[in-house]
């Protein structure tokens, strides 16, 4: 039995205006064949787990090919048409195929295809046939449609937030989708769209109502014939009409089942509607509640420069605040490679003057005047082996250096945007977290595996950025109406 394995994952913030261009994908990494196994082999990630399940089930899993950029802007119609129709050559070339294993976002937009993960599963179901098996794993952020879901057999969803079930649901399409080859299944796949959008902060399955929601949606799959039932969060920062929450139910053999269960876990979705919305901290509240704990660290999670999210990473709001009101004992990161190589220039040890951060067109904050001394530099290249937000095992933040700034401030100035998924990011260079008072992460669920052992508090920060939780300052122009929470008067309590 042989299933080919290749996918493009990119989560689109349409609001961010760098694009996703051919050399934009190429420093955030496309692998072939044998590179996607060394890159992901012994990751935790949905690749990961595809690879793994192949060797656990005795069939042949062939990596063909897979694209992923950090989220930024849409990708370039250029980009997309090359890296897909590279895909597809390839699928071509080494076909025929018993199955396909996707690696999707569904969260993606291209210049070119407003739904752009649709777009690839319907080139791979033209060019293996219909009666071929192919089976995807999507993020739960995705923005669900029935195209994408028609392309495909088997359509799972990661169910945890921070993700850190990417590779056991690898695990377990790839399991259906054998079955499904081995005429053991007859996946009917529906979806209930809702006309709701989740804030980003009411997104963590630990917390509730997810966590009720994912409850309820456990009890329900574990009813005679259903193969799966997925809640799927959404990305709010994609101004594209699939914008909003869904869910997602794999019945063996009868769609009429499959609808009714979808229909059931969306009731209890609407239900909590209101619950699903929240406003956070400012800046200098969040400040005053980490300086009255009684001990550190503090993570502050930078919603508006929520690098997973599409952000640039180099916002200096939080910054800028606590050099304002004098707080100490404090450390964060900042992409800034300018001031990363002002700082590798000088030399470990030495002193210097930058003005930092904000550096970029849709950064939020203004560039921040510091003094301080060189503690270290590095390669940025970091290793965290544990399964942590999307289950990324590999790292490279580019050139970095570590400045410990005259107003006790460490700051580790990057080349490159990474997410604040691991402690390693930090332990790599040699500053120790827990050792801090205040510590800052540019995200606001991907932080929390990896940051939630060491913190004493987590504070999600209602920060200026192109993810900031107030949705209300977004231009959304395309978006389906009426949505909730934006037309919240179309939508009665009684209704």
């Amino acid at each position: 039995m042989r299933l080919a394995l290749l996918g493009i994952y990119h989560e689109t913030n349409t609001f961010s205006p760098i694009h996703a261009d051919r050399e934009l994908f190429s420093a955030g990494g496309v692998w072939r064949g044998a590179e996607i196994v060394e890159a992901y082999a012994t990751s935790s990630t949905t690749n990961g787990g595809f690879l793994v399940a192949g060797a656990e089930l005795g069939v042949e899993v062939i990596p063909l090919m897979f694209a992923f950029v950090t989220p930024t802007g849409p990708i370039t119609a250029d980009a997309f048409d090359r890296l897909v129709g590279e895909m597809i050559d390839m699928l071509r070339a080494q076909g025929p195929w018993d199955g396909v294993l996707l690696n999707l976002h569904g969260a993606a937009v291209a210049e070119n295809f407003v739904d752009a993960d649709a777009e690839i599963a319907a080139r791979v179901r033209a060019e293996v046939g219909a009666g071929v098996p192919v089976g995807a794993v999507l993020d739960m952020h995705a923005n669900l449609t029935q195209r994408l879901l028609d392309a495909l057999t088997v359509t799972l969803v990661y169910q945890t937030n921070p993700h850190v079930d990417a590779k056991q649901q690898a695990i377990r399409c790839t399991q259906l989708i054998v079955r499904a080859i081995r005429g053991e299944i007859q996946p009917q796949q529906a979806m209930m769209a809702l006309p709701l959008v989740a804030n980003i902060a009411c997104q963590d399955t630990g917390e509730q109502p997810m966590a009720m929601l994912l409850a309820k949606a456990r009890d329900i799959a574990a009813r005679a014939g259903l193969l799966s039932l997925s809640v799927l969060e959404g990305f709010p920062y994609a101004d594209v009409p699939q914008l909003g929450m869904s869910c997602l139910a794999i019945h063996d053999g009868d769609l009429e089942v499959a609808r009714r269960s979808a229909h059931e876990l969306a009731a209890a979705v609407w239900a909590q509607r209101r619950e699903l919305q929240v406003t956070g901290m400012s800046v200098d509240e969040a400040l005053d509640a980490a300086a009255a704990e009684r001990s550190g660290p503090v993570v502050l999670l930078d919603a508006g420069d929520n690098i997973g999210g599409g952000s640039p990473g180099d916002s200096t709001v939080i910054l800028g605040a606590a050099v304002r009101s004098g707080q100490r004992s404090f450390v964060q990161v900042l992409c800034d490679p300018k001031s990363a190589r002002q700082c590798i220039d000088v030399g470990v040890g030495a002193e210097l003057s930058l003005v930092i951060g904000a550096w970029q067109s849709h950064s939020a904050g203004e560039p921040v005047p510091v003094h301080g001394r060189v503690r270290a530099v590095s390669d940025g290249r970091f290793e965290e082996p544990t399964p942590t937000h999307g289950g990324f095992r590999f790292f490279d933040m580019g050139p970095t250096a570590v400045l410990d700034t005259t107003a006790g401030h460490t700051l580790i100035l990057t080349s490159t945007a990474v997410m604040s998924t691991s402690c390693q990011q930090l332990l790599s260079v040699g500053v120790v977290p827990s050792a801090y008072r205040i510590v800052v992460a540019k995200g606001v669920n991907s932080p929390r595996a990896g940051y939630a052992p060491i913190a004493a508090r987590m504070i999600v920060v209602d920060t200026d950025g192109i993810t900031a939780m107030d949705l209300s300052r977004f231009d959304y122009r395309h978006r389906r109406r009426p949505l909730y929470p934006f037309e919240d008067e179309a939508f009665p309590t009684s209704a």
